[in-house]
């Protein structure tokens, strides 16, 4: 099967530290409305945590404002989430997800784990 979204960049950290998640689209995808992250703890619901809109409306979970940054390269069709003060509550499986085509179709990535220690 054919991986239309990968991500990379998680990692074991202690908390306060910093990651940077990368997730880059294949060029099997075009015309890309949107691209986020979300997030999925253990023995709880997968929720999002920031999104880009049409490359210029940024959106984050009240959670992670002011630590995180989500930002996108159009040209490579990647987007980063830069996770700064991170805190054991980050500790999850990171997801991405890209928004594309029309009618719009979404793709999501297999995901990467980040686990902050305290």
């Amino acid at each position: 099967q054919v991986q239309l979204v990968e991500e990379s960049g998680g990692d074991l950290v202690q908390a306060g530290g910093s990651l940077r998640l990368s997730c880059a689209a294949s060029n099997g995808i075009f015309a890309i409305t949107a691209m986020g992250w979300d997030r999925q703890a253990p023995g709880k619901p997968r929720e999002l945590v920031a999104i880009i809109i049409n490359g210029n409306s940024l959106t984050y979970a009240d959670s992670v404002k002011g630590r995180f940054t989500i930002s996108r390269d159009h040209a490579k069709k990647t987007v980063y989430l830069q996770m700064n003060s991170l805190k054991p509550e980050d500790t999850a499986v990171y997801y991405c997800n890209v928004q594309w085509g029309l009618p719009l179709v979404s793709s999501w990535g297999q995901g990467t784990q980040v686990t902050v220690s305290s």
